[in-house]
């Protein structure tokens, strides 16, 4: 599973192949040369879901301090 591009792959995809690496490394079937290529692709997985979550936590960060500016102007118009 791990020559399918990550970029390609939606977050739930991209974790999934990351536990498939895991597994496989785990379970001690692969060659030296098979292993390092898995962990490579591991750790590319890895960055791609990295900065999924860190765009992720951006946009929540975003979308509460406009929901809190909301709220803000809402009750300064109840004030009135």
């Amino acid at each position: 599973m791990a020559n399918k591009k990550t970029t390609e792959l939606n977050f739930e995809q991209q974790l999934d192949n990351l536990e498939s690496i895991v597994d496989q490394l785990e379970s001690g079937e692969l060659t030296l040369e098979q292993s390092i290529e898995e962990y490579q692709a591991g750790v590319k997985s890895l960055k791609s879901l990295h900065q999924a979550m860190s765009s992720a936590e951006q946009k929540v960060t975003e979308l509460s301090a406009d929901l809190r500016g909301e709220i803000d102007e809402l009750q300064e118009g109840d004030d009135d």
